[in-house]
């Protein structure tokens, strides 16, 4: 039986039609609109539900990542694959072993007091009691400056790392000038080339340095590897927490009572960064491809059927976070959010993202915030990608 009759909901799901000041009610009919839908249009599935976004990222034998993980990337075929994401086991179980011991969480736990003394210190220069834009005065800098700080870019370019995130994003519009686009991602894999390369002579004490040299009996990542996941890194580990962080503190200052909790009871900061996480899904969506004739959610999907995987509706899907999963709460618990995505993809910079964005809260707490509240209108990102926070003007208040 063929279940695929086009969802015209789908279709909102677009860059010119897509509602990104408030897309949370798309969201809401598509999961009504059953466990998986179909758009006839790009000719791929929509898992707007909980359980199936879920039960499709965990299974890497049945739903493959190498035939695209963004919607414009059907049909096309990549000579290598241009980040990890695009691979699939064995080849995505190597790269997994070769880097993960550079994001190990005993390396977290080394940069912590580093991490820490960043927020501290930005935290302390940004104004309270005024209005403030808190994506440029605070949410964009820390996560440039760790990236920064573990790759071992050199801090005169670290401005640089923000520009060169932005300019590989698809959909943002900072730099609508493809010409400049490309020649600011040129730059960026050439400094981080010349890094790659510096680090083989003269390793230093950084990421870089540790993915050179990580051997797995014999077995090493190649320059054109490297290359790879380094972009993907800088990129990644950028413009998520970013978004993160200046998303969840617009989503204190929407929901008043929740920053006070979190003073009174520091004990929070955990579930309430989940809660950030949840609230704000950096990532709105990625895809996988059907390896082979399966059931989903009860449909039919035929093998070589992409579906992409909206992992922000999931993460407000009442059958699993409950009635009050449009309610920011930051006691929630559990939280089985998918932020971070699910399974054999699942985020390999999450423990350094959530440490970046409890540094964050701790450390207006401490410099006295007692009330976050909305100074004007949050201006967000046309990506159907990356949700990202442009501007967010906020008053951080300490009287």
């Amino acid at each position: 039986m063929d279940d695929r009759h086009h969802e015209p909901l789908t279709e909102q799901l677009a860059d010119e039609a897509f509602p990104h000041d408030d897309p949370f009610p798309l969201y809401a009919a598509l999961r009504a609109a059953g466990p998986l839908v179909w758009n006839a249009t790009g000719g791929y599935w929509v898992a707007a539900r909980h359980a199936e976004v879920t039960a499709v990222g965990a299974d890497a034998t049945r739903f493959c990542s190498g035939r695209g993980i963004l919607t414009f990337e059907i049909g096309v075929d990549y000579p290598s694959p241009p980040t990890m994401m695009h691979t699939d086991p064995p080849a995505h179980t190597r790269y997994r072993s070769l880097v993960q011991p550079a994001f190990g969480r005993r390396v977290v736990r080394a940069l912590e007091p580093t991490i820490r003394a960043a927020a501290t210190r930005l935290v302390t220069q940004v104004r309270t009691d005024e209005p403030i834009d808190i994506v440029a005065d605070l949410a964009a800098i820390l996560p440039v400056q760790v990236i920064g700080m573990i790759l071992g870019i050199p801090e005169a370019e670290w401005d640089r790392v923000w520009a060169w995130s932005e300019a590989s994003i698809p959909g943002t519009e900072t730099w609508s000038d493809a010409e400049r686009r490309n020649a600011l991602r040129a730059e960026m894999t050439a400094e981080l080339a010349g890094l790659v390369a510096s680090a083989r002579v003269n390793p230093r004490n950084d990421v870089i340095s540790q993915l050179v040299h990580e051997d797995l009996d014999g077995d090493r990542l190649s320059d054109d590897e490297l290359a790879m996941f380094l972009n993907q890194l800088l990129v990644a580990g950028n413009e998520t927490t970013r978004n993160a962080i200046s998303g969840g503190l617009v989503a204190f200052s929407e929901h008043p009572e929740q920053w006070p909790r979190l003073v009174d009871d520091r004990s929070l900061v955990d579930t309430a960064t989940d809660e950030m996480l949840r609230w704000t899904t950096p990532v709105i969506a990625f895809m996988r491809t059907a390896t082979v004739d399966a059931t989903v959610g009860g449909t039919a999907v035929a093998a070589g059927d992409p579906i992409l995987m909206l992992y922000a509706s999931a993460n407000r899907d009442g059958l699993e976070f409950g009635p009050d999963a449009d309610t920011f709460r930051i006691d929630r618990s559990p939280n089985h959010h998918v932020a971070f995505g699910f399974g054999p993809h699942f985020c390999l910079g999450a423990a350094l993202a959530r440490l970046e964005i409890t540094a964050t809260l701790d450390a207006l707490a401490e410099a006295g915030v007692t009330r976050i509240e909305p100074a004007g209108d949050v201006q967000r990102s046309r990506s159907t990608i990356i949700a990202g926070v442009t501007h967010a003007p906020l008053t951080l208040l300490t009287k």
